[in-house]
């Protein structure tokens, strides 16, 4: 396989842009080159800067085009840095969709704005990732070429994630939250839901995996609610050492507002822990209710409490859905085969814009 280049527009400090990067050096023999906005987005200062990067950037990805002579150039998210991979004019251009949607805050002043931007980028980007269905769906709304979409996980690597035992500790409820400790994901509403937990005697241990905005008056509300000792928070951790706290643990809970495809949930699954999640279009194409997890409305503390209730009351079941859950991640999201076809794709992309 001739070694190809990439230019690679997003931000290279998130696991999921990390995933997507290493997997193309090692299954598609590409270099990769990265490109990402330095300015960070929190802050009213901030973001007004970040904002006017933002739109003088066209001009330093065209400077390293021509200095680079990349083959391709990718990029996350359609209303961002897909779009200025479309304004670069470099073919072939693959860009992904990151949630469900990424035209996200609905309510936001810009979404027309970011409407327009996402039509542009759509219609000069030769593929599109959804790494869901239910992605695809919400890109049905928007005028795309439904050949361009290309329905793929990224996955995760098996090989770490992974768990030798049918199931993990079932006596006692040791429950794991690895999502960013961000207002989205709604961590207050897990700890509120433990709090009655805690006040039905039933025992628990809970973990919060990673650091964010929100971790400060996360620990001050598990305080408030005197579950403090039964929380843990372990703030950013290397990733080679989330395998064990997964294995350790026998309950994933994510209660998310919204989502696209979760590696969280694919790493919670494949550790053997039973979800239960958000009932929202990115957790339930993956998790049936009480199939093989259970799922939430969201912003329903009561509901999650009562839930964990039952689902510690039905070992049985639990188990039944770890099994079927181990399977599932291990036919559809696999890291190294999603990865091959992924890389495999864009060789036949570059090739076919070098023949004509």
């Amino acid at each position: 396989m001739k070694k190809r280049k990439i230019l690679f527009l997003g931000e290279t400090y998130r696991a999921d842009a990390q995933t997507w990067i290493k997997g193309l050096e090692e299954f598609g023999n590409f270099d990769i080159i990265s490109w990402e906005l330095k300015t960070p987005s929190n802050g009213l200062y901030n973001r007004v800067i970040r904002l006017f990067e933002f739109a003088f950037s066209i001009f330093t990805i065209k400077k390293i085009i021509q200095n680079q002579q990349p083959d391709m150039i990718i990029a996350e998210r359609t209303t961002s840095y897909g779009f200025l991979a479309a304004l670069s004019k470099l073919q072939p251009i693959a860009i992904a969709q990151q949630g469900h949607t990424d035209l996200w805050p609905e309510n936001s002043l810009l979404y027309p704005l970011k409407k327009a931007i996402q039509r542009h980028a759509f219609k000069k980007a030769t593929l599109i990732h959804a790494w869901g269905s239910s992605m695809a769906a919400s890109m049905s709304k928007v005028p795309v070429d439904p050949a361009k979409i290309m329905i793929l996980a990224k996955g995760i690597n098996l090989k770490l994630f992974n768990n030798s035992t049918s199931s993990n500790p079932t006596d006692q409820i040791f429950a794991i939250v690895t999502r960013s400790l961000l207002p989205e994901y709604r961590h207050d509403i897990i700890l509120k839901a433990f709090a009655i937990l805690d006040q039905k005697g039933i025992p628990f241990q809970l973990t919060f995996v990673g650091h964010g905005t929100e971790y400060d008056a996360l620990k001050t509300l598990a305080q408030n609610l005197n579950i403090a000792s039964k929380v843990r928070f372990t703030g950013r951790i290397p990733y080679q050492g989330l395998p064990p706290l997964l294995q350790a643990s026998n309950y994933y809970i994510s209660m998310p507002i919204t989502e696209g495809v979760s590696a969280s949930l694919f790493e919670a699954m494949a550790t053997n822990c039973y979800p239960i999640i958000t009932n929202i279009p990115g957790n339930s194409s993956w998790i049936t209710d009480r199939k093989n997890g259970q799922l939430i409305t969201v912003d329903d503390f009561k509901s999650l409490a009562d839930e964990l209730i039952w689902a510690h009351e039905n070992p049985e079941f639990r188990n039944t859905a770890i099994n079927y859950n181990h399977k599932l991640v291990t036919e559809n999201a696999d890291y190294s085969r999603n990865m091959r076809i992924i890389a495999d794709t864009y060789h036949k992309l570059i090739n076919n814009k070098t023949q004509i």
